[in-house]
């Protein structure tokens, strides 16, 4: 059994990372398509039908571009930042169940790799180390704007996961678990946690946006001042690697976002998997809606809002769910 457990475990690691490593340069297609009909532009179109084979070409150009080391920056440090945004996106995977369990061949197949009961705490936890990748990158750079970015790019994370953690408190209250198998399990008998606590929905939702570093919180790349942030000295695979980390973490906080808020997959069913797969591609899609419906704010509108706002009613929630629970 322990063998057979560790060959699926094996299957299951290296099919998130060949999935979602190509869903990755998928999502720049779909991103790039979605911000083109907004913008009344046609977006990728030579490249295949449609444009389609674009990220392939993408692709191809990453792996093949010359890997350029500029003189005066910190080698090995500089050389493992890309690696660390990568690797955290993918090992917080780790307790995200992607689908219902199901069975194939007469075997039952778990679609998550680990179903600990700390679930939401170790994926909070590692997407969290996921900062010293562009702190890194920018720091070991030889460019003052990289090491702004990097600078940046620390405020932003460090402050929104405070809202995030705290936003997720008082679903935890109510669940009294931090596997998100639970939190499935919890809403097929007491309905969607977005019903009940819609302020702490709104909260995590919006904090995602930041710990991606998404339109309309984009200060961590901040390409749109020509330059690319704390990526400017970077070039080639390395450069990819950010990528594909930044593109990871929107699809597994899509998946996240309803399987704490919106049922989950619900019973299991063929249907609830289904559903399941849609309501993370309307979050995943939110994402693409929002660069191009928004601006980008200021950094000192961007704590402002955090630590002044934010925060402030996370905490509200807080109290008013702890109440409201005693009284019940």
């Amino acid at each position: 059994m322990e063998t057979a457990y560790l060959i699926e475990t094996v299957i299951k690691i290296v099919v998130i990372l060949l999935v979602f490593s190509a869903l990755a340069g998928i999502g720049t297609y779909f991103e790039r398509k979605v911000l083109a009909f907004m913008q009344r532009r046609l977006g990728p179109m030579n490249v295949g039908p449609y444009g389609m084979l674009q990220f392939g070409a993408d692709a191809i150009k990453l792996f093949t571009k010359e890997d350029i080391v500029p003189t005066n920056v910190v080698g090995p440090i500089f050389k493992i930042a890309p690696v660390i945004t990568a690797a955290t996106a993918f090992i917080a995977a780790a307790a995200i169940p992607f689908l219902p369990s199901f069975t194939l061949f007469g075997y039952e197949v778990n679609p998550i790799v680990s179903d600990i009961n700390i679930g939401i705490l170790y994926i909070l936890g590692v997407m969290g180390i996921g900062l010293y990748g562009p702190l890194l990158g920018g720091m070991a750079s030889a460019n003052k704007f990289s090491l702004l970015s990097a600078a940046r790019s620390a405020a932003v994370f460090i402050s929104y996961e405070v809202v995030t953690g705290l936003s997720i408190l008082a679903p935890i209250m109510l669940v009294g678990s931090l596997s998100l198998i639970d939190f499935n399990n919890y809403q097929i008998d007491n309905g969607w946690l977005i019903f009940s606590q819609p302020v702490a929905f709104l909260l995590f939702w919006i904090a995602a946006f930041a710990e991606t570093g998404r339109t309309p919180f984009h200060l961590v790349a901040n390409d749109h001042e020509i330059i690319d942030g704390f990526g400017t000295e970077y070039s080639g695979m390395r450069w990819g690697l950010f990528f594909i980390g930044e593109y990871a973490n929107m699809f597994f906080i899509s998946f996240v976002i309803p399987l704490i808020f919106l049922g989950g997959f619900g019973d299991g069913s063929v249907l609830g998997a289904f559903a399941f797969l849609a309501k993370m591609s309307f979050f995943f899609f939110s994402f693409l809606w929002v660069r191009a419906a928004w601006p980008d704010v200021r950094p000192d509108q961007l704590m402002w809002l955090c630590w002044k706002v934010l925060m402030p009613i996370a905490v509200i929630n807080i109290i008013i769910t702890g109440v409201v629970m005693m009284e019940g």
